[in-house]
């Protein structure tokens, strides 16, 4: 059925239309050398990533999923031990700890800002046996409360690793980089993040120099400097041509940072004159709230720019929107502690991660977006919810 307008969730075409010169060159660089698995290129990038997230030092991996297992893996975390992560985010942030043959105790996220603060970890702390590591995830592209989660979880001697898979560049409240706090800062580059390769990738950010030795080996197969394997690790090292494109578009990556923030500066506009409310749960006689403004001198880079919408009206509005051709996403259908592989695990009560799993929706944001998809974008959504 033809729309009079289509609004992609990615616009991953028009945004790398631009770069294909910059792009091939220097895929070109990489076929000249025949180097395809680390060395000079893998090596930039990880110490341009170490200087964004104002780290040490800075380790590539294969997938963001990978970042967040050898994080985890080389602070110690193994079979029988639990760690504090949220039910409302992607599979990888609990499936890492499982992987280990550790726990997930999942807690609950602040049904404002969806991210994980101490009251919630506290929460899941009282749950669990005594849990070892916390992974707050910096959802949607904020930053999570993380210098309070590291008081929190300095005085309960645990480990803080941040999924800061969705806000590479964001900045907290207090102006620190996503990922430059706690044991390590866990970065995804699948495609669709704000800064995507042409396929999976990922990277940990850390100021421990023995942490990063440890991640070096454990990527290689726990192959040391030495060339003996000290521990078994994995194959999850981040090809050559992947940085080589990732290096490209790392140097656009304020400009579309910057874009998707002002799209959703005119989203919040256009919405607040519809009598949407910001950050604040839905009620039935207001249909509509968009995610509150970052705190000064925080900075949200939106990854997804999220909208709550009275359940069950939800669902009706993303198939009304997939009938005008705007495309949406659901993140996420149902809390991690709803998956059959993690029946069992402890959990703290989760009110607000069902709520959110039932009222959320994510339209498009990214950085080719146009004035007029915008505007079609909320006066489609207005017609659904308003008349």
């Amino acid at each position: 059925m033809s729309t009079a307008r289509r609004v992609s969730m990615a616009g991953l075409a028009a945004q790398l239309a631009p770069l294909r010169g910059e792009i091939a060159e220097a895929l070109e660089g990489v076929l000249a050398t025949q180097r395809f698995i680390g060395g000079p290129e893998v090596e930039a990038l990880e110490t341009a990533i170490a200087g964004l997230c104002e780290r040490e030092f800075a380790v590539a991996c294969g997938s963001g999923s990978d970042a967040l297992l050898l994080s985890l893996q080389a602070a110690g975390i193994g079979p029988g031990d639990e760690v504090l992560c949220p039910a409302f985010t992607f599979f990888a942030t609990a499936g890492a700890v499982a992987r280990l043959g550790a726990r997930p105790v999942f807690v609950d996220v602040d049904p404002a800002t969806l991210d994980v603060g101490p009251e919630q970890a506290e929460a899941g702390w009282a749950v669990g046996e005594r849990p070892r590591a916390i992974v707050p995830v910096d959802l949607f592209g904020r930053v999570a409360p993380i210098a309070s989660l590291i008081e929190w979880a300095g005085a309960r001697d645990i480990a803080l690793v941040e999924d800061a898979a969705q806000a590479i560049g964001a900045r907290d409240a207090e102006g620190a980089p996503a990922g430059s706090r706690g044991l390590a800062g866990c970065f995804s580059f699948f495609p669709s993040k704000n800064l995507g390769a042409f396929g999976d990738g990922g990277l940990v950010a850390t100021d421990s120099a023995p942490l990063a030795e440890i991640l070096r080996a454990l990527r290689d197969h726990g192959r040391g400097p030495d060339g003996r394997h000290h521990r078994v690790g994995t194959n999850s090292r981040l090809d050559v041509l992947q940085a080589a494109v990732l290096r490209v578009k790392l140097a656009h990556l304020d400009r579309w940072t910057r874009r998707r923030q002002e799209h959703a500066a005119d989203y919040d506009r256009r919405f607040s004159g519809l009598g949407a409310r910001p950050g604040v749960p839905v009620d039935a006689d207001h249909p509509l709230s968009t995610p509150p403004a970052a705190p000064a001198p925080g900075m949200h880079v939106y990854n997804q720019y999220v909208v709550r919408v009275h359940a069950p009206r939800r669902d009706g509005l993303r198939a009304a929107l997939a009938r005008a051709g705007v495309e949406t996403r659901i993140y996420y259908e149902r809390g991690l502690h709803h998956e059959p592989c993690f029946a069992g695990a402890p959990a703290a009560p989760l009110p607000a991660t069902d709520a959110a799993c039932r009222e959320t929706l994510a339209l498009p944001v990214h950085p080719a977006l146009e004035p007029a998809d915008r505007e079609y974008v909320v006066e489609r959504v207005a017609r659904f919810l308003f008349g």
